[in-house]
């Protein structure tokens, strides 16, 4: 049996975009389209794609009920990237040339780089959803926005919560890549001027037993997750929750592993009190209320923030394509004029310093753990 996001990508791949007149030879859209780009297999981060895919869909869905745009119905053309930047620039391009009026989505920072590159190069709008490198593209643009904070503004969050719980000797485990060297150079920065150490453990070199010892030797007092998801990250906390040296240092994973229903189901309760980056206000006003119990009926479990993500990318642009068309390049100079009310708040863009993009600048964030007495509840311990 196919998968909900294979068929439709089956179906709405197959639909025609355009059409051209046969007398003037001129082509017309039939249907405003957006594209979107998900991980959906390994090693994408699948859960994470599924909860982005069921926020873009719902919106999709309640845009229709409501008439769609000027009439149409809206149609949402997927393209699984399974975390390839290749295989995303190629979606790009082929959803280009199927006649989107904008690109949607990414959960993987370094895959929504190359994606936001190729799009800019070709003149394509794109709207990322979650995504947080601060320099997703390497010259600022006018094509791409994002609604996720850049990574800079969320982790130097997470570093004021580390000292203010008393951290100052923090080990960070890290695998090889843009992303996590980004987020331990950010740590280093942030945290040096005000006392505190970072402590690079390379994990292509240490089993999880000899990075305890490391632990150890170090005298760290708490251990960030720079890894991959499940591997290595669930080898790691189960040797350090074994290790009894270490029944005092904190885990923390400020890129988000313990959010998704997986991380428990895995670690159960050694995956409880690790502190990670989520990007929710404290309370949801009414559409965000009403978009959770939708969400968590679709999913048939608590939607993760992704899932709202996904649910704004697509609030966002319908509402450019209702106000200013499915021109593209009219949809990127409506950038700056967006004004949408979204789950999570007041959606509105615009230039941050250091960021290459169009930048939603008051995305909720938050600092949260898994509560030990009850897996299925968050603790928030520190917001912004």
């Amino acid at each position: 049996m196919l998968e909900a996001w294979q068929l439709s990508e089956r179906i709405i791949g197959c639909l025609p975009a355009m059409v051209a007149d046969p007398m003037s030879g001129m082509v017309t859209q039939v249907r405003p389209r957006i594209g979107a780009l998900v991980p959906l297999t390994r090693p994408g981060w699948v859960e994470a794609g599924r909860h982005l895919l069921a926020g873009l869909e719902l919106a999709v869905r309640e845009v229709n009920d409501a008439g769609g745009i000027a009439g149409r119905p809206l149609e949402l053309v997927v393209r699984d990237t399974a975390a390839d930047p290749q295989r995303a620039a190629a979606a790009v391009d082929e959803l280009a040339a199927l006649g989107v009026a904008a690109l949607a989505g990414e959960y993987h920072s370094v895959v929504a780089r190359t994606a936001a590159a190729r799009a800019d190069a070709i003149g394509l709008p794109f709207l990322c959803s979650s995504a947080v490198l601060d320099a997703l593209t390497e010259q600022p643009t006018e094509w791409v926005a994002r609604l996720a904070p850049p990574q800079s503004r969320g982790w130097q969050t997470y570093a004021d919560f580390l000292l203010g719980a008393g951290h100052s000797r923090i080990a960070v485990a890290a695998e090889p890549s843009v992303y996590w060297a980004s987020g331990a150079r950010i740590l280093r920065d942030h945290l040096a001027p005000r006392g505190g150490t970072v402590i690079e453990l390379d994990m292509r070199a240490l089993t999880p037993t000899a990075m305890c010892d490391e632990l150890v030797d170090h005298r760290a007092t708490a251990l960030l997750l720079l890894v991959g998801h499940p591997e290595p990250a669930v080898p790691i906390v189960k040797s350090v929750r074994r290790d009894q040296r270490l029944a005092e240092i904190m885990i923390g994973a400020p890129a988000g592993q313990p959010e998704f229903a997986e991380w428990a189901t895995l670690l159960g309760g050694d995956g409880a009190a690790i502190p990670f980056l989520r990007y929710l206000p404290e309370r949801f006003g009414p559409l965000g209320a009403r978009v959770e119990t939708a969400l968590r009926e679709r999913l048939a479990e608590a939607p993760s923030f992704v899932a709202f993500e996904g649910y704004d990318t697509v609030a966002v642009l319908a509402d450019v394509l209702r106000s200013h068309g499915t021109d593209r390049a009219r949809v990127a100079e409506a950038w700056p004029r967006v004004e949408v009310e979204g789950t999570r708040g007041q959606i509105q863009f615009s230039r941050t310093p250091g960021i290459s993009v169009w930048q939603w600048a008051r995305t909720p964030i938050q600092v949260v753990d898994r509560d030990p007495a009850d897996l299925d509840r968050f603790r928030i311990l520190h917001a912004d």
